[in-house]
């Protein structure tokens, strides 16, 4: 899912460091989180043998809202994933290296709504609204997600809440699982079960440099959606969801975009096994951890 995105409205809705923004009920989740690199890393991570064993990996060329179509190259664990993108993927701004986007999403049917009423106290009066589609083929768009941003304008990174529509999880081509109970639009079942076959199992933290104009307008949705938000010295912020850290570092405009990812494998590995691939380095083990650095 990239930034550019059809917008439909404006909802109309009715910091400090801590837990779960003062004890608040946490509504949304860390989901995803795409970067574009330059054009060596990226066609060297769509090329590369050792990802498709170490991940659930797919390249995959998306159909969204008004014809908008993205090829992506997706690491997908059981609630999380990542998708890369090559200078150029993306059309205009979107496209340029450095450029960056993080989508949290809620686990129950309303809790978005819920996260956007919270938006006015960390002051965003009128959060813009969107649904994404997504064209299996067909031509006939299918209900994909519901989501907001706090904004529309940005340099270079964008982040927006979402939630999954019951349309898209009866349609048979989204091979999406059965609801576990009522109300459940969770990751989970949104994500295939294919990561049991491969080392990856989620996304534990991500770092991206974003411009201090970005990070101001991110912020206040990670607040709503209940993480635990921590400024850290000299700019920039950590926000936890309790699995996921997501790291946020002010930076200028020509510094922005992906530095790391790190991952919760499903089995522990003996020894460290070091993959370099394009301009980044995959590190894996000891243990069931991975760390993905990217210049």
């Amino acid at each position: 899912m990239t930034f550019a995105v059809a917008l439909t409205g404006v909802v109309a809705a009715g910091a400090t460091a801590g837990a779960a923004d003062a004890g608040r009920e946490p509504l949304l989740y860390f989901n995803h989180a795409y970067g574009v690199l330059d054009r060596e890393t990226a066609d060297a991570i769509e090329d590369s043998a050792y990802l498709r064993e170490f991940a659930n990996f797919q390249v995959r060329t998306t159909t969204g809202a008004d014809g908008q179509t993205w090829t992506g190259r997706y690491l997908m664990g059981r609630e999380t994933y990542v998708e890369l993108f090559g200078v150029g993927d993306l059309a205009g701004p979107d496209g340029a290296l450095g450029a960056a986007g993080l989508g949290v999403s809620a686990e129950r049917a309303g809790d978005l709504a819920k996260a956007v009423d919270r938006l006015p106290d960390y002051g965003v009066p009128e959060p813009v609204a969107f649904q994404q589609t997504r064209d299996f083929g067909d031509g006939v768009p299918v209900p994909w997600f519901d989501a907001v941003f706090t904004d529309t304008q940005y340099d270079a990174f964008g982040a927006w809440g979402m939630e999954y529509r019951p349309e898209y999880f009866a349609d048979p081509r989204g091979n999406t699982e059965p609801a576990s109970g009522p109300g459940d639009v969770g990751r989970e079942r949104y994500l295939s079960d294919a990561y049991q076959d491969h080392l990856m199992r989620d996304v534990t933290a991500i770092r991206l440099g974003v411009t201090p104009a970005d990070l101001a307008d991110t912020v206040p949705l990670l607040r709503a959606g209940g993480f635990a938000v921590r400024d850290l010295a000299g700019g920039g912020v950590v926000a936890d969801d309790g699995m996921t850290k997501v790291r946020l570092d002010a930076v200028p405009r020509a510094e922005a975009g992906l530095r790391h990812i790190g991952f919760a494998l499903n089995r522990p590995v003996a020894e460290r096994q070091v993959r370099r691939i394009g301009n980044s380095t995959l590190a894996v083990g000891p243990g069931a951890r991975a760390s993905w650095t990217f210049e």
